[in-house]
This record gives structure tokens, C-alpha cells and sequence, in this order.
């Protein structure tokens, strides 16, 4: 028997409890959620396999220093033997799909399955509409911005459906933000590929409900996203600067806030945010702020993760839920100052409605009269 042998687990026909051993694939592990969260489940007696982005673990010193520790505390923790039996590292880069379905199958061949997909990487683009589309390198962003957000979790989507469809059960876990439910000035680009990536999740649920497979979308607060991952600034507009331009851009509110984490007398960090170039860059938070910026996230996958009816969208914290009631608060009231004008364009019940008439492959509406 071979080593993999030893550490497959035995297929189950239902999905394991929380008493049991569950079996997790995180797209991003090297980030903060992605740490603490792998922390949490081999401490629980579940197994991971921890995607990692090449580029950032090899050449992003800043980004992996974390990562590393972690993986140092594995092989020194007094349970060494069996964290390392538990985890398993992979190489992963979501925008590509042939390194997702080898992922995949490297995580099903050490632990004989994946019951719980965690979609957790992310990147951010700073700029309004108008700064995004100044040149080909800004309009690259808004690309680049949906091959990362949108195109990346539609990857490792598709690439672990086969399993799940194999053995009828399993959970996909999408960690976006209140960004899903919220327009953001300045964050045009990221705010879209967030609609688009819960839009694509809310049709696929129930495409994949009949196999028995979960999903669920977990909307933290906006920094969860924000400052766990890079940040990349296209180059400001004068007809947006501060001066001119009352709206609260995210530009300005992110500089700020890198300033002030940045803790020095003369802070530079948030400044590149107003760069003429393009720049990018991982907010500087200390390991001890990283863990209390996302303890009540990583709480919250956790304990979703595998359960047996899991929500179809969780909101993450007291200012989370209070900020989306205040939306959906707004869109209800605003239907009803609406509401007659429209359903003004409602026909009659008592004139005849147009009935379909199929030719071919098209459909034609014939109007009575």
C-alpha cells in the first residue's frame, strides 16, 4: 500500500457531519483568510489542500513571509505527523484552467475526495470608469481584473464539479464582499466582477442542486477582500481629484487608511495609490492585525463549510448586514414609489394576451387584433 493509500479517506455516501473529518480545497491559502482558515481545520481534524499562487510565493517576499511561518508551525506543531499527513500544497494559478483541473485531481488522489471548494483569491483595482479606460494598459486592468474575480473561480468551479457530481454531495464556498450587494465609487471594475461571479453562482446553484451539491456566497465586509490582497491603482484624472470631485472615491479612503497602517512619520505607502503610473501593492498589516481583521470570517466558513443545509448567501458581521438592510431597504421603497408606473404596462386581464407561435428554432408573438 502506498503512502497516498494510507491518507485516502473512505468515500461516504452522505456528507460528513462537523464530527468528522471534512476534506477542503482553498484556492488562495497564502492569504490571511487562507492561513488562519488551514490553521483552523487541521487543529479541527479536517484535511486541506492549500492552493498557492506560484508568482506570489516565489517572488512576493511581503505576500509569503506569512505562509511560510505557517508552514514552519506544521512541521514543528507537537501533532506534526498528522498536520502534515492533513495538508497538502499545491501550485495554483485559477486563471488557468489546466493547473485547476490538476489541483483538483492531486487533492482527490491524497485524500481519496473534496467534499467543501473555498473560492477565496481575489485582487482589487482602484480607478473610476473613466480612469480605467485611458490607455491599453488601464483597459488590461479591467481584463486582468475579470480573469482574476470572475474567470478564475468559474475555473476551479468547473474543474471540481465532475467529483462532486461523482459522489452526489459537496459544498462550494464563494468568499466575495457586501461589495456584491453595493455600488462603490472607485471600485467600479471590482464591484462588477463581483456581481458577475454571484450571478454566475446564483444560476449555478441551481444547475447543480439535483446532484446534491451545496453552494453558498459569504459577503464580509469590503477591507476583508480589500486589505488581504493586492491592490493594483491606475493612474488618477484631475476631474476626480478630491478637490473637485465630492464624491467619496475609494482612492482617497484607501490612501489614507495604507497611511495610517503604514504607522511612520511620513508615510508613503498610500501615495502610490496616486501615482501616474500604474502601481500595485499588499497593504502592509501587521500578522496580529491580518488575524482580527478576518476572525469572523474564517469563524464563519468554518462553520458553514459542509453543513447539511448551508445558506445560499451569508453576511459576515453587524455593519455588514446593517449596510445591505439599508440597500435593500432603499430598492424596496423605491419599487414602491414606482410601483404604478410599473405595472401600467401590464396587459389587461381582460384583453387577449400575444400567443407564441414556433417556427423552426425561432419564436414569433402573434397580437390579437
Amino acid at each position: 500500500m502506498s503512502k497516498n493509500d494510507d491518507l485516502k479517506l473512505p468515500r461516504e455516501p452522505k456528507f460528513p457531519t462537523h464530527n468528522a473529518p471534512r476534506v477542503w480545497f482553498l484556492t488562495c491559502a497564502n492569504s490571511p483568510v487562507g492561513i488562519s482558515l488551514s490553521r483552523h481545520l487541521l487543529a479541527h481534524g479536517d484535511y486541506v489542500t492549500a492552493g498557492v499562487l506560484p508568482v506570489e510565493f516565489e517572488k512576493h517576499e511581503d505576500r509569503s513571509a506569512d505562509f511560510k511561518e505557517f508552514l514552519n508551525e506544521v512541521g514543528t506543531h507537537q501533532d506534526k505527523e498528522t498536520w502534515r499527513a492533513r495538508l497538502r500544497v499545491v501550485a495554483l494559478d485559477v486563471r488557468i484552467m489546466a493547473q485547476c483541473q490538476s489541483a483538483v485531481a492531486e487533492a482527490v488522489q491524497s485524500f481519496g475526495r473534496v467534499d467543501i471548494l473555498f473560492c477565496c483569491h481575489s485582487e482589487v483595482v482602484v480607478g473610476t470608469v473613466e480612469e480605467l479606460s485611458q490607455s491599453k494598459r488601464t483597459l488590461t486592468l479591467v481584463h486582468e481584473q475579470f480573469e482574476t474575480n470572475f474567470f478564475g473561480p468559474v475555473n476551479i468551479i468547473k474543474a471540481a464539479l465532475p467529483s462532486f457530481r461523482s459522489k452526489k454531495n459537496g459544498h462550494i464556498i464563494l468568499l466575495t464582499a457586501i461589495t456584491g450587494h453595493l455600488g462603490t465609487p472607485g471600485l467600479s471594475m471590482y464591484c462588477a466582477s463581483q456581481w458577475a461571479i454571484e450571478g454566475y453562482c446564483d444560476s449555478l446553484a441551481y444547475e447543480i442542486a439535483p446532484f446534491n451539491i451545496k453552494l453558498s456566497i459569504v459577503q464580509p465586509n469590503m477591507e476583508i477582500n480589500v486589505l488581504t490582497h493586492k491592490i493594483t491603482s491606475a493612474p488618477p484624472m484631475s476631474a476626480y481629484a478630491e478637490e473637485t470631485n465630492p464624491a467619496p472615491l475609494s482612492r482617497n479612503i484607501l490612501s489614507g487608511l495604507l497611511d495610517r497602517l503604514e504607522g511612520s512619520s511620513e508615510p508613503t505607502i498610500g501615495d502610490q495609490l496616486h501615482s501616474n503610473e500604474v502601481k500595485s501593492l499588499y497593504p502592509p498589516l501587521s500578522k496580529a492585525m491580518k488575524e482580527r481583521l478576518v476572525a469572523e470570517t474564517v469563524h464563519a466558513v468554518a462553520a458553514i463549510g459542509g453543513h447539511d443545509n448551508p445558506p445560499a448567501r451569508h453576511i459576515v458581521g453587524f455593519e455588514g448586514v446593517t449596510t445591505v438592510k439599508e440597500k435593500l431597504k432603499t430598492v424596496s421603497e423605491e419599487l414602491e414609489d414606482f410601483i404604478e408606473c410599473s405595472i401600467s404596462v401590464d396587459i389587461e386581464k381582460s384583453e387577449e394576451a400575444p400567443r407564441p407561435l414556433s417556427q423552426g428554432s425561432q419564436t414569433h408573438f402573434i397580437l390579437p387584433g
